[in-house]
């Protein structure tokens, strides 16, 4: 029985030790290193570093409460190292979201809808305002306008619409207006106004290919 007894404690896995302060901040700069993040995201990647290792404890038989009391206990260090990663300068939303405005422009979205992408990613509303004014402009000035225009093109020239359709005739009288439509109905759902999609879509071919590479090289 002693034997058995020895044999049984000693099939019984250890179980790791709970994330620590010092093995938290590691975690953030190795992501840091690696990534753009910004406050919440940096949370978060940390948060998900607790939740792993609360599930490998409790699947190596870790007792739930004391299992839980430790995550909680590790949670703890998680703002203070956010602080930590700020100070630095290795955390700064406003550059964040500046950046992200730009290359999300680019990338054919809308500022609408580049507005809810950094709001997802926990950027503030007055961040979010500063950021998308001084990347893209005011929202009613002309260079807001055109980097809207060349952002629509884009997601044009992904989709195929207006100056950048192929194989149909853009005057065939026919399925003009009911590609019109559908068109209009793209943009309306990436965010874009009724007057920029309207623009985009009469712009002939040579001025939308400039205007989608003005806004590239921006």
């Amino acid at each position: 029985m002693k034997l058995w007894h020895n044999v049984t404690m000693s099939a019984i896995p250890e179980l790791p030790p709970p994330p620590t302060a010092a093995s938290l901040r590691e975690t953030a700069l190795r992501h840091l290193a690696r990534f753009a993040a910004t406050e919440q995201g940096l949370a978060q990647v940390l948060d998900r570093a607790v939740m792993r290792w609360s599930r490998k404890a409790a699947a190596l038989g870790g007792e739930g409460d004391t299992v839980e009391a430790q995550a909680q206990a590790s949670r703890r260090a998680i703002p203070q190292i956010v602080t930590d990663m700020r100070s630095l300068g290795a955390l700064d939303d406003a550059a964040f979201a500046r950046s992200r405005s730009l290359s999300l422009t680019r990338s054919g979205r809308s500022r609408r809808a580049v507005a809810a992408s950094l709001t997802q990613k926990g950027i503030g509303a007055e961040v979010l305002g500063d950021a998308l004014e001084e990347a893209l402009g005011h929202r009613h000035d002309e260079s807001a306008h055109e980097r809207e225009l060349g952002a629509a093109l884009v997601l044009a020239r992904k989709r195929r619409l207006g100056p950048f359709r192929r194989g149909v005739s853009q005057d065939d009288d026919d399925l003009a207006p009911e590609s019109h439509q559908r068109a209009l109905a793209v943009f309306a759902r990436a965010g874009f106004g009724r007057d920029v999609a309207e623009r985009a879509l009469s712009l002939d071919l040579t001025e939308a290919e400039e205007r989608v590479m003005a806004l590239k090289s921006s």
